[in-house]
């Protein structure tokens, strides 16, 4: 198992820079991951996930309003605190509250309409270890990622993805041998893995990763080489590709926040 101090070198690596077509009613005036649940964007949900195993070091993938994920952050001590502003000489005064979010946050600029496997080989150079780790800007996870990052490391492979089972939007049949429904169920489980994202990788990745190309297009080529793993995720797992998801998940927020492994 890594120490901690060894964790937090590695970086990951979050793809904020889609349209995101699906949620127009949201992404007219905000890019995806500044889309809140339970008031906090789910960028900062995602980057949570990751601080509470130590993976305290990101770097944002920055496209479609990449100014307002850069915006957010560098004002975030005013979201976060209570503060006192003398409008005569405009000095700020913070309250600072006893727990603060702890992250470091390199912001890349990687194009406006760049697909996801270009914007990652455009941050090459800002990655400095062996391994690093991506994951998509929409997706929430009860994931443990200590034991991605490490069932990655011993399966020796360049690649690990990690396969989910996300819930089906409505339901699911059972039928028997003679056509007729046997049973229901209004929380169906799709039945085969899917990539839910909190991929790692080795930075010989980038050796696979064509210009102008989607992250998944080096998958095909990482399996004629058995060098790619999947690592089965059977816990929660939800992402916001629409309105409806953006509404259950800050139901779930509201109700039993899964992916709220953090203290």
């Amino acid at each position: 198992m890594p120490t901690t101090s060894s964790m937090r070198r590695i970086q990951t690596i979050i793809l904020c820079g889609g349209i995101g077509y699906r949620l127009k009613e949201e992404t007219e005036f905000k890019p995806k991951p500044m889309i809140e649940i339970g008031g906090k964007p789910i960028l900062w949900h995602i980057m949570k996930i990751y601080a509470h195993y130590g993976f305290r070091d990101f770097i944002i993938a920055l496209g479609y309003k990449g100014n307002l994920i850069r915006d957010y952050f560098l004002n975030k001590k005013f979201y976060d605190r209570d503060f006192t502003i003398c409008t005569k000489n405009g000095k700020i005064k913070h309250h600072f509250k006893k727990f603060i979010d702890n992250l470091n946050i390199t912001f890349v600029d990687t194009g406006l309409e760049s697909l996801t496997g270009e914007r990652v080989r455009r941050i090459k150079k800002y990655i400095k270890e062996d391994n690093f780790m991506v994951t998509y800007g929409d997706g929430l996870a009860d994931i443990d990622l200590k034991s991605v990052l490490k069932y990655h490391k011993s399966k020796k492979v360049i690649g690990t993805v990690t396969g989910v089972y996300p819930m089906l939007k409505y339901g699911g049949l059972t039928k028997n041998e003679d056509g007729f429904v046997s049973a229901f169920e209004k929380k169906a489980r799709i039945k085969n893995l899917i990539n839910g994202g909190f991929m790692v990788f080795k930075k010989r990745i980038f050796n696979y990763i064509k210009p102008n190309s989607m992250i998944e297009d080096i998958f095909d080529p990482l399996i004629g080489k058995k060098q790619l793993a999947v690592y089965e995720h059977k816990g929660f797992f939800h992402a916001m590709d629409t309105y409806q998801d953006m509404e259950e998940l800050n139901n779930i927020w509201q109700k039993n926040p899964v992916w709220k492994i953090w203290v």
